[in-house]
């Protein structure tokens, strides 16, 4: 949370907004919570774009702070998944051929995802026709007013044409919340490591265990599920028997 928070007063700074820690870590409390209860964690960002719009952010900002964070937690995530691969894929292989499907799936879903929030904010054409293609499906099943949506439209890219030029303009910016998602995430996916040195156990290294943790992650976290119930544990389980045993 404290990570997130960070990455949030940073962007929101640059943004121009006065944005105080302790009133990012809220917004961080907030998408942790509706993340855990909503299917693909897919609620935790809108609540806290909501939340930040409260507090005078434009809803476009809030969105680019969002997606930068997403962004950086999706690049991470798959880095430390690819990296596992190319390293230790005696890991990858013993997930199984089921948790391996959900691997492949996490791997294409989020990759996808990451492209699709990255042409938002920095190829305006080809956000153009991806927005234009959607609004024009909206339109015909008539879900949405024509002229009212585009020019909704409009300015929301306007707002994310700005916020691009925002992070151009300060070239530091992305490589400090990488650096931050990564201690974040490194934790995150320390918590087995620890339980496994709590339980008295040896013989595993720090690094197979934090990569099939990594794993996981990728494995399960775009599963249509709230917060990834019933997978999540599942998956842990099966990944985790190599080290701490059935009995465990």
């Amino acid at each position: 949370v404290g990570c997130e928070a960070t990455c949030s007063h940073l962007i929101l700074g640059r943004l121009g907004h006065r944005a105080p820690l302790r009133r990012c870590l809220g917004y961080s409390f907030v998408g942790f919570y509706v993340s855990s209860i909503t299917p693909s964690a897919t609620g935790g960002q809108p609540a806290q774009i909501y939340y930040m719009s409260r507090d005078g952010v434009p809803a476009a900002h809030g969105a680019l702070n969002m997606m930068l964070i997403a962004v950086c937690y999706q690049v991470v995530v798959i880095g430390y998944a690819l990296a596992v691969a190319l390293l230790r894929f005696d890991l990858v292989a013993n997930l199984g051929g089921g948790l391996g499907l959900l691997l492949l799936f996490g791997a294409v879903v989020n990759g996808a995802l990451t492209a699709g929030m990255l042409c938002l904010m920095f190829l305006e054409n080809a956000a153009r026709r991806l927005t234009g293609g959607v609004l024009r499906l909206l339109v015909r099943v008539r879900l949405v007013c024509p002229e009212e949506a585009r020019e909704k439209l409009e300015k929301q890219m306007e707002e994310y044409r700005r916020g691009a030029d925002c992070v151009r303009r300060n070239p530091a910016l992305v490589p400090a919340l990488l650096g931050l998602t990564f201690c974040q995430l490194t934790a995150l996916f320390s918590v087995p490591l620890v339980v496994y040195h709590a339980f008295g156990l040896t013989g595993s290294g720090a690094l197979d265990i934090i990569g099939t943790q990594a794993l996981v992650t990728l494995a399960v976290a775009s599963l249509p599920l709230p917060g990834a119930v019933g997978a999540s544990e599942g998956g842990f389980v099966a990944a985790m028997r190599l080290f701490f045993g059935a009995g465990l």
